[in-house]
């Protein structure tokens, strides 16, 4: 397939890998921010061709991964009252609340109901104005655009019936935090290539100064990913910290201005919680003022609504690059696909799904 076939070549792979080897001349810890380049990584063995001195470690990329339990929780209120029609993507319904998920609340009745565009849920407004319809809107930079056009498609229609349960969030604040850690030890970060797209980078590169530390923007397939490693270990055998765009069939560094219009005239940024991270302060956006009437949160009342995470579950270490999903005790045990302890084994993008679909027989053996 053209321009795909081309990006997972096994010969240009080799020789990316060599060039790795040749470069690097002691131990370096790399993270890719994307859970889409994980589960790459993983399936691909990408890490396995690289020298053992390197180490990838896994981010917090993965919007459903990175959703608190709390959010998932109130979500979870919304979905159980009767004259609300719920509708989220299909990661969303299987990640654990505090006593039960989305899938469950379908089960017992609830309308809970799978789409693949928040339009879809403002078309379901129109089709149903005497119920509530409520947008679980999740994501990171690139999924915030259509989420705007949702809000500002429903107020050009004049719908007093739809809302939206926002969960965004902004990855330039998430490293920020992980640099900031005592337990940091990463020295260098693979950026998601379709989030800048959307912001572009310019974003990253005062963080790059600040902390030294190269940001290379890549792409999700085994050429673009050894491609961004081999720039990022170049960087760092030069002393050089900059952002690089290997990424540029996409990415231009000042991004979508289109998008970027359309997110700032609906959402503005706002201290949002993150699982395993904590609360990270301008790392989230939130509805403004003139469209506050779309916030479900505020239209439902959910402010009452707390919760923790799972005292068993390691998600927090793993987002943040100190474990690998295969070092939590649960792994594959008491936590799997079917009974997930955290988001990071139900998403499409986790990093324990990643281990358990691609790695689960070595980590077994290895036990």
């Amino acid at each position: 397939m053209k321009y795909v076939d081309e990006y997972r070549d096994g010969a240009t792979t080799r020789r990316l890998a060599d060039a790795v080897r040749r470069v690097l001349t002691q131990p370096r810890t790399i993270m890719e921010i994307c859970g889409g380049q994980t589960h790459s990584i993983v399936k691909f063995g990408i890490d396995t061709l690289l020298p053992p001195e390197l180490t990838l470690v896994h981010g917090p990329g993965c919007p459903v991964c990175v959703t608190p339990v709390e959010l998932v929780d109130k979500a979870i209120a919304l979905a159980r009252r009767p004259e609300v029609v719920f509708c989220s993507f299909g990661d969303m319904l299987r990640v654990p609340g505090t006593e039960t998920d989305l899938l469950g609340v379908k089960a017992r009745g609830g309308d809970v109901r799978i789409v693949y565009s928040p339009l879809d849920a403002v078309k379901l407004a129109h089709k149903h104005p005497d119920r509530e319809v409520v947008f679980f809107a999740i994501g990171f930079e690139t999924t915030a655009p259509a989420n705007a056009l949702a809000v500002l498609q429903a107020q050009r229609d004049g719908l007093r019936n739809f809302s939206i349960l926002a969960s965004h969030v902004l990855v330039p604040p998430a490293i920020e935090a992980i640099l900031s850690s005592e337990a940091c030890r990463v020295q260098g970060f693979l950026a998601a290539g379709h989030v800048c797209t959307i912001m572009g980078f310019t974003q990253y590169e005062p963080i790059a100064a600040r902390y030294g530390v190269p940001i290379v923007v890549t792409g999700f397939e085994p050429v673009d990913i050894l491609h961004g490693i081999l720039l990022c270990v170049r960087q760092l055998e030069s002393g050089r910290a900059t952002v690089e765009n290997a990424y540029a069939r996409s990415v231009r560094r000042e991004g979508n201005p289109q998008a970027l219009r359309v997110i700032e005239t609906v959402f503005e940024p706002d201290t949002q919680k993150w699982r395993g991270l904590g609360v990270i302060p301008n790392s989230g956006l939130r509805l403004r003022d003139a469209y506050r009437t779309f916030d479900a949160e505020a239209r439902f009342d959910l402010a009452g609504i707390v919760a923790e995470e799972s005292p068993e579950c390691i998600a927090g270490l793993v987002l943040q690059g100190i474990k690998k999903p295969h070092e939590c005790p649960a792994f594959a045990s008491r936590c799997t696909p079917e009974r997930p302890l955290g988001a990071p084994m139900v998403s499409s993008e986790g990093a324990c799904a990643a281990y358990y679909r691609y790695r689960r027989s070595e980590t077994e053996a290895a036990s």
